[in-house]
Formats: C-alpha cells, structure tokens, sequence
C-alpha cells in the first residue's frame, strides 16, 4: 500500500480525535510529530537513532505520560465481577493513534521470516491453555464466568486499540530489531521481559505473567511470520480473562 495511503490510518484518527475534543493542541502536534517520525524520518535519520526515538515515543504514547491526549468514557465504573473493582471502558486516543501510525508502519514492512506452522501452532494452544490458569494459581483472578453487556464495544476497544497496539509496538517494532541484533531467544526473552516489565505497575505477579504471556505471542509471531496471528492470540487471551475470570484483577 503506498505511504500517502498508509498515513491516512493515523492521520483520521488524529482529526477525529481534533474534532470531538478529545485531543487538544498538544496532543495534536505531538501525534503529528510523531506519525512524522515513524513513516518519514527513517529516510533521513541512521536505523538505530530512528528505531530508539521511535521506541522510546511509542511507549510514551502507550503508558499515556504525553500531554494532550483525554480518554473517551465508553462504560462508566461499573462491577463486573463479585471478587474485582468496578471497571470503566475507556478508549485512549493517544493508544489509538499509536497502534494506526503503527500499522501505517507495518504495512509498508517486508517479511522475510520462515514459516514454521507446527511449532506455531504448539505455541500458540500452549499460551491458551496455560495462561489463564497460572493467572489463578498466582491469586491475581479468580473463577468468575460472565457474560457483560456491551461486550462487543469492550471487544473493538481491547483488540483495535488495546492489543493493536501493543503487539505492533512489541512485537513489531521492538522484538524484530532484538532478535535481528541478538539471535532469536535472546531477543524473545528480552522482549517478554520488557512486556512484563511496563505491566508491573498493576502488580509484580501481574509483571510475571504478562511476561510469560509476551514470550507466547512473540514465539507465534517467531514461529508463523504473521503479526496478524499474534494479535489474535492477545486478543484471545485477554478475551477469556474478561469471559472466565475476575476482571479486570482481583481485590487484594
């Protein structure tokens, strides 16, 4: 797809946010500085400086520390499970304009990765069945099946914008460089750690499990060539947390 293209991905999503006042000035020039940045400056800047700035920008964006950005309120508070606080949906404008100028990214990206669909395959039942379940062994949920109303806004929300962006930030951006710099299990390891690690404000076990989490999306991603299939596992992961169990933790 051609860049002129691609770029109105991030672009809309910035104007819409202008537009219904849930980005302000600064919100405004930073998201163009950098849909700038990603899908232009690589071609004026050395790969390492553009890749760490683009990091670095990124994981702003997503931990919400950039001024300018207000989260729209889709779900008030409200309790979803017995054991958990009450949970509000939000969606982020400035993780939403991440994940597109990401994918406005990507999408310009050639793979050349080997398709390995037995081991893919392994990793990807493997992360399903064993990540909700050590989720509760480590206390941080509990057994809670539901079934919430307005489930599919939650599902846009979490898999547009949510694991959007997160996996092409990850996985896409960060984990590619790593493994080509580091060969390819240091550079999974470090990446799930990484994962883990801007998780751990939740909580320290919650840090441990998104690391383990991380190591099986980046194996699927390692493994199958396919972002698209790492996104879909996240997804999945997250979807039968809010289905099975306490959501979005359980109270200490």
């Amino acid at each position: 797809m051609p860049l002129h293209l691609r770029v109105l991905l991030p672009v809309s999503a910035l104007g819409m946010g202008v537009a219904l006042g849930f980005i302000q000035p600064a919100g405004l020039l930073i998201g163009a500085a950098f849909i700038a940045l990603l899908l232009y400056a690589d071609n004026y800047l050395p790969e390492p400086l553009w890749w760490l700035l683009s990091l670095l920008a990124g994981a702003a964006l997503g931990a919400h520390l950039l001024p300018g950005f207000q989260p729209w309120t889709l779900w008030p508070a409200r309790s979803l499970s017995a054991d958990a606080p009450p949970y509000a949906l939000r969606l982020s404008w400035d993780k939403l304009l991440l994940g597109l100028a990401l994918l406005a990214w990507w999408l310009g990206q050639h793979s050349t990765a080997t398709c390995q669909p037995g081991k893919a395959l392994g990793v990807a039942v493997l992360t399903l069945l064993a990540v909700p379940p050590l989720a509760m062994v480590l206390g941080l949920v509990g057994w809670q099946p539901k079934w919430p109303d307005g489930l599919w806004l939650w599902l846009v929300v979490n898999l547009g914008v949510t694991v959007l962006a997160e996996e092409l930030l990850f996985r896409g951006l960060l984990q590619t460089r790593l493994v080509r710099w580091l060969g390819a299990w240091p550079g999974l390891l470090l990446t799930a750690l990484l994962f883990g690690a801007v998780h751990a404000p939740l909580s320290p076990l919650f840090a441990v499990l998104a690391g383990i989490a991380g190591l099986g999306y980046g194996l699927l991603f390692h493994y199958s060539g396919r972002l698209s299939l790492a996104i879909a596992l996240h997804g999945a992961v997250n979807l039968l947390h809010l289905l099975l169990l306490s959501y979005p933790l359980r109270l200490a």
